[in-house]
Formats: C-alpha cells, structure tokens, sequence
C-alpha cells in the first residue's frame, strides 16, 4: 500500500472510534426526548439493517447458506445492547473502560472457539487487563472489587459480547461482508427490541414518546453508524489486525475528552490507574 492509502485506512479506522467515542452523547439526548436507548438502538439499526439489504439485497440468503451468522447477529445485538445502554446511563469513562476489557475476553474465547492456545505473553495481558478492572471496580464504599450498577454490568457484557463479535467475524472471515453487517445490524436491532419490550412489561424500560422532536438526533445517528461501520470494514480490510487494534483505542480518547467537556465522567486517581492497566494490556495486544 501506498503511504496516502495506508493513511485514508487509518483515518477511516480513527473516524469509527470518534463515533463510538462521542455516541453517549446522543443517545443521552434521545433519553431525554423521551426515548430510551434500548428503543433508540433498535430503530437505528434497523435503519441501517434496511439500507444494506437495499444495497445488497441477496445477500440475506447468506443466513440459510452459514447458520453460524445467527450467532454474529446474538454477539453483536448484545454488544450494543449493552454499551449503548452503559454509555447513557452510567459514567463515560468508566464504561468505556470496562467495556475494553475485550482483549482479555478475546483470549479466553479464541482458546474456546478458534483453539488457539494462549501463551504466556497473551495470560499476561489477561493479568494486566483483570488487575486494571478490579482497581477500577473497587469503590471506596464497598470493600470489595465488585460491579458497583447495571452500568458496570453492561459495560462488561458489551465487552465480553464485543470480543464474541470480533472472534465470530474471524471464524465466519469466509463469508459475504454484507452478510455480515446484516447480521451485525440485525443483531442489534432485534435484540435491543426484544429486551425493550420485556424491559417495559417488567416496568424497567420506559414507552417511547412518539414525537418528531427525537427524529432528526435519530437520524443522525444512525447515518453515523451506518457510515462508522462501512469505515471500520474499509480501514480493517486494508490494514494489519493488530494496527487496526490500536487504531480503534482513539475511542478511548474520544469518549475521555467529550465526557469530561460536557461533564458525564469522573476522573479519580482508581479510574486512572486501572485504566492504564487496560489500556497497556489492549496496547500489548497488538503487538507480536
């Protein structure tokens, strides 16, 4: 590749991070126009779900051809479903940080599902990443490293179900992109749909305020999202996996900077450090 290709790659990589990084900011807004976010994903991306199958549209038979694009669809609807419910409820940063415990997730589930065994550089991270989440869990009220709120339970379901997607996306490399996303976007449009059904009936979800006052912050992300997946698919093919890895860590810097600018994080010297644990082990990992 050329330099100006390798650099139109990793900016189309670092663009994806900026809208993962900066998305808690709208859903936060569609919340309070009355939209939870579990209804608020569900419609994104079964707007996103509709435009590839427009662009693509026989590539739905994918799912008949490889059964095994359900189980992308299940990691990927309960990726957003937990870290687009995280990042509107709970602290950015701290979110976004249990959130990137997926490459030690990765380690464990590669062992399981792909049988690569792991080495001792790859337990080493797994340490590094733990230790950083146990400091970051550990409340000064609560004598034990625990998840303090359904925002610490999200964030490390949507990581765990983060690091299922990418090991998926591996294992299914064989099979049509478009597939894939729609596997990806339908994941998440039915699974965010189906728990905001429950979550009403269970009175934890909210009805939608049907009003046109959350459709254009609506529509907007969506495009975002549509336009952030067709650049991760761009930069990821063009690029090694593990520069695409770290690439993708700018999210980190994205969501720190947004939140600490409009106030949805708080920054201790725990948050701090534990954090770092993370991010060095989410570094190392792409790295041979």
């Amino acid at each position: 590749m050329t330099p100006r290709a390798t650099a139109l790659a990793a900016s189309a990589l670092v663009f994806n991070a900026f809208v993962w990084g900066v998305s808690w900011w709208p859903f936060r807004e569609l919340q309070s126009l009355g939209l939870h976010p579990l209804w608020s994903t569900s419609l994104i991306y079964l707007f996103s779900l509709v435009c590839v199958m427009l662009g693509w549209p026989a590539d739905w038979r994918g799912f008949t051809q490889h059964p095994q694009l359900w189980l992308l669809a299940l990691a990927a609807g309960l990726t957003n479903l937990g870290f687009n419910w995280a990042v509107t409820v709970g602290d950015v940063v701290r979110v976004v940080l249990l959130f990137y415990l997926m490459p030690a997730w990765s380690v464990l589930l590669a062992w399981a599902v792909l049988g690569e065994r792991p080495t001792h550089a790859s337990l080493l991270r797994l340490l590094l990443a733990m230790a950083g989440v146990l400091i970051v869990l550990k409340a000064p009220d609560s004598p034990w490293p625990v998840p303090q709120g359904i925002a610490d339970w999200l964030a490390l379901m949507g990581g765990l179900s983060f690091a299922a997607t990418n090991v998926m996306l591996r294992k299914l490399e064989y099979t049509p992109s478009a597939s894939r996303m729609m596997a990806m976007f339908g994941g998440g449009a039915l699974l965010a749909g189906g728990a905001a059904i429950l979550g009403m009936a269970s009175g934890v979800v909210t009805a939608p305020l049907w009003t046109t006052a959350w459709l254009p912050v609506a529509l907007g992300l969506a495009v975002a999202f549509l336009l952030s997946n067709m650049a991760l698919q761009y930069g990821a093919a063009r690029l090694a996996a593990s520069t695409t890895a770290l690439v993708m860590l700018t999210e980190l810097m994205f969501a720190s900077l947004s939140s600490a600018l409009l106030g949805a994080a708080e920054f201790s010297p725990r948050t701090l450090l534990g954090g770092s644990l993370i991010v060095l082990a989410a570094v190392l990992a792409t790295r041979k």
